[in-house]
């Protein structure tokens, strides 16, 4: 794999990351004014945990085709 394509996995990788642990820890600090907030945030980290999942497979997958 090219090591362009292994950096664009890495920087939506890593974006996908930060996202995630910002609206963790916006959540841990009481940061949800009420439960439909709080629901709403917990989809979304469950979404963005769920593409990286779906990301980090396919590289692994493109990865192996190459070996």
């Amino acid at each position: 794999m090219e090591t362009k394509e292994v950096s664009l996995f890495e920087v939506f990788q890593k974006n996908l990351r930060v996202t995630m642990n910002e609206k963790a820890d916006f959540l841990a600090t009481g940061g949800a004014k009420s439960f439909e907030e709080y629901s709403k945030i917990v989809g979304v980290i469950e979404g963005l945990a769920l593409a990286e999942r779906d990301l980090i497979d396919l590289f692994e997958a493109l990865r192996k085709g190459e070996e």
